[in-house]
């Protein structure tokens, strides 16, 4: 277990096995778990019971971070060079020059 940036607890997969185990298996509360291993809320327990019951062991992977999909990106980090940037903004200014002159006919 480990803190993040923001406070935010993260936990090993195997410590969440743990936890959930000691839930299905032996038969412990949500309240007790969380005492026994020092989780303060059971909320937290409830959402490794079911996301394992669900999906198994990647269930409990950690998931925060990462993009469900490969071809959404973030803004573009590289700057345009000045050419570049007039290149495009020439083809900006002629596509929406079409655009207004269709919108007239």
């Amino acid at each position: 277990m480990k803190k993040t940036r923001k406070g935010k607890t993260t936990y090993s997969p195997e410590f969440k096995l743990k936890a959930v185990k000691m839930y299905i298996e032996e038969g412990y509360g949500y309240k007790r778990v969380c005492k026994e291993l020092g989780i303060p809320s059971t909320k937290t327990i409830r959402l490794w019971v079911k996301n394992y019951d669900e999906t198994g062991l990647d269930g409990l992977e950690e998931r925060r971070g990462k993009s469900k999909s490969p071809l959404k990106r973030g803004p573009r980090k590289k700057k345009l060079s000045l050419e570049e940037e007039n290149r495009r903004l020439k083809a900006e200014n002629e596509y929406l020059k079409k655009l207004r002159s269709l919108a007239r006919r």
